[in-house]
């Protein structure tokens, strides 16, 4: 049975935690963020270019952040230009205005870009870590050499990458995560769920497609914490109910290497 608990930063975590991309800030919103908050999340994910800077602010104003036991991660620098210094300066400043809050528990370096060296980015994140603006430092969509890169700048407790069933091609990252501690995040986890052996394996034990694809993410490795996105506190139980599912290994070979 894979573990139900992660530490992410220096706060023990479930390992289904919640994307908010499409969250937008209405009354509606905000109390479906308390209310998934009241039913045992304990990981949110945003993003300063998520709802144009609402997914932030929805959850600034309905949430009293930082909050014990609950991480909400950020993330800023993902257009080209926004990684220079004084953008991203700006772009951390503004995103502790929208959550409403004096630290955000994980930022991360949205996306690296070939305009700005990554350390010169991850120095900025440094500092407001240094000033205790900032608890833990995340990487996005990065291989293993620019993971190593920022390491040499500033401690790394996330990376946060695309992968799937369907889309697997940082399996070496996840290993390299596993293997230095460093918590791997999957963006996009519920690709490959349509597949036919997912659907089978779903059929066979009266769950989600959602459900069998999550399921295999959490046993593809200990360091990994899936962030599926949804508007809905039905969906997020039912994402959170993935935590008691173990696949048997025949059911992991019917989905591919592992």
């Amino acid at each position: 049975m894979p573990e139900t608990t992660i530490t992410l930063g220096d706060t023990e975590v479930k390992r289904i935690g919640m994307g908010s991309n499409r969250l937008e800030n209405t009354p509606q919103n905000g109390e479906f963020v308390r209310a998934a908050v009241a039913a045992g999340l304990t990981h949110i994910d945003t993003a300063y270019l998520y709802t144009s800077g609402e997914s932030e602010a929805t959850i600034g104003s309905a949430l009293d952040l930082p909050r014990p036991g609950l991480v909400v991660a950020t993330k800023g620098g993902y257009r080209e230009g926004e990684g220079k210094p004084d953008v991203l300066r700006g772009q951390i400043e503004e995103s502790l205005r929208r959550l409403e809050t004096g630290v955000i528990d994980l930022y991360y370096l949205h996306r690296v870009h070939p305009d700005t060296p990554l350390e010169e980015s991850m120095a900025v994140i440094a500092e407001f870590r240094d000033a205790g603006k900032i608890r833990h430092v995340g990487i996005s969509e990065v291989g293993i050499d620019q993971i190593e890169r920022a390491r040499a700048v500033v401690p790394i407790a996330a990376v946060q990458n695309r992968y799937n069933l369907a889309e697997r091609q940082h399996d070496e990252v996840i290993d390299h995560c596993t293997a230095q501690g460093i918590v791997f995040v999957p963006y996009f986890p519920l690709r490959g769920q349509d597949a036919s052996a997912v659907t089978e394996i779903a059929g066979r034990r009266g769950k989600t497609a959602t459900q069998i694809a999550l399921a295999w993410l959490l046993h593809r490795s200990p360091a990994v914490l899936p962030i599926p996105g949804t508007l809905s506190l039905g969906h997020l139980r039912e994402n959170m109910a993935v935590l008691e599912i173990e696949l048997t290994d025949a059911e992991l070979d019917s989905l591919g290497p592992r």
